[in-house]
């Protein structure tokens, strides 16, 4: 009889055994697949589900394949934080999130509280990483690489002297215009003007930047007040001396040319990544994300692939997947390569665990975006407006 039940036994635990080898590694991520930052959202979904495709189809990690436990934040701050409540009792080592700025700053925090490391993949606001905290690593840029990027360019037209910016008035917004501010410190005349979610008619305050004849305009908004601006800026007439330039969001969704139109023309965009980059495995990164999405991808997209790959690759040389610290102290030596460009993290400039992402310049030049500045990886020539 205690032959029988040893042998029983030792078929339980091999049944055990047999079933951890085969359990998934669970990776958790929040973001906006509702509400108004919906179309983003759908942009990361699609970056993690191509990231994982190829992680799995390399035998996965540790031996297990990868499972992505996604969160919907609804586009709301409170929503996320019971999601990454959610993902924590779950036991994941590690979340990716949010989309953003507003809310993935709050999500910092807490990730911090409770010792969960965070993989920031797009959110921009310099503060969720200036001075940040231990537990959250940001993949993407902060915001100030898109502006030193257009600041960058500006200085070699000595026409330019004379700006404007509208944003958004949100974390988002507010830090783009933090940092405009203090490069126009440079030399150049600045006008500013912000604007809170909800506004429709953006002609009072673009009638007031074209009485000042400015140079260029600059704006910082989401996806629809971007086409709304553009449409409206083309309707009373505002046309810079110089261009027009969009930091990143809205503007670097492919639904802007296209629903811009050609209110949308020879606009500046400075985005952290773009399909004619020269980044090793970039071209295959995009036809991936267009062949998941359907449609052309945004940087969001990349951004959220390379956040993938970055968690992938932590845990697996932390060797755990119920020691977050491990992990953590793992993100903290990451070097690897991705289709949307090199993942490091680095403490520099004040910053805590920022990824010194290079920003390019793209112009839209009829209804496609082209890479036209910096001149060393151009693909196109800048075309200033008559």
């Amino acid at each position: 009889m205690k032959k029988i039940l040893s042998i029983l036994a030792l078929g339980a635990v091999g049944l055990v055994s047999s079933q951890a080898q085969t359990e998934t590694i669970k990776v958790g991520a929040i973001t906006s697949l509702t509400g108004r930052f919906a179309t983003f959202g759908k942009m990361q979904k699609a970056g993690f589900n191509v990231a994982l495709s190829e992680i799995n189809a390399k035998g996965g990690i540790l031996g297990r394949k990868v499972e992505m436990l996604l969160e919907d934040d609804a586009s709301d701050t409170n929503k996320a934080l019971a999601a990454a409540e959610k993902l924590q009792n779950a036991g994941a080592p590690l979340m990716i999130g949010a989309y953003a700025s507003g809310i993935t700053k709050p999500l910092s925090q807490y990730a911090a509280r409770v010792k969960l490391p965070l993989l920031v993949a797009t959110a921009v606001d310099e503060t969720i990483t200036k001075p940040g905290n231990d537990y959250t690593f940001r993949v993407n840029n902060a915001s100030s690489a898109y502006s030193d990027a257009f600041f960058e360019l500006f200085a070699q037209y000595k026409g330019i002297k004379k700006l404007a910016l509208l944003n958004s008035n949100d974390a988002f917004g507010n830090s783009i215009a933090t940092d405009v501010v203090r490069m126009s410190k440079r030399g150049y005349t600045l006008a500013t003007d912000k604007y809170d979610t909800g506004l429709t008619d953006f002609r009072p305050i673009l009638n007031r930047f074209k009485a000042q004849n400015p140079d260029v305009v600059m704006f910082a908004s989401y996806e629809a007040d971007s086409i709304a601006i553009m449409r409206q800026a083309k309707e009373i007439g505002l046309k810079p001396n110089f261009f027009f330039a969009g930091f990143a969001t809205g503007f670097a969704l492919p639904s802007f040319p296209k629903n811009a139109t050609d209110a949308a023309d020879n606009m500046l965009v400075s985005v952290a990544w773009n399909d004619d980059v020269r980044y090793p495995g970039a071209q295959e990164l995009y036809k991936n994300l267009k062949a998941e999405l359907g449609e052309e991808p945004s940087q969001h997209a990349a951004q959220s692939y390379a956040a993938m790959l970055v968690a992938a690759d932590a845990i697996k040389r932390a060797g755990s997947i119920t020691d977050r610290e491990k992990v953590r102290l793992a993100l903290e030596t990451t070097r690897i390569s991705t289709g949307f460009g090199p993942v490091r993290f680095l403490d520099y400039r004040g910053f805590n665990n920022q990824n010194p992402v290079i920003s390019i310049i793209t112009q839209i030049q009829k209804g496609k975006p082209i890479t036209v500045f910096p001149a060393r990886i151009a693909e196109g020539t800048i075309v200033v407006p008559k």
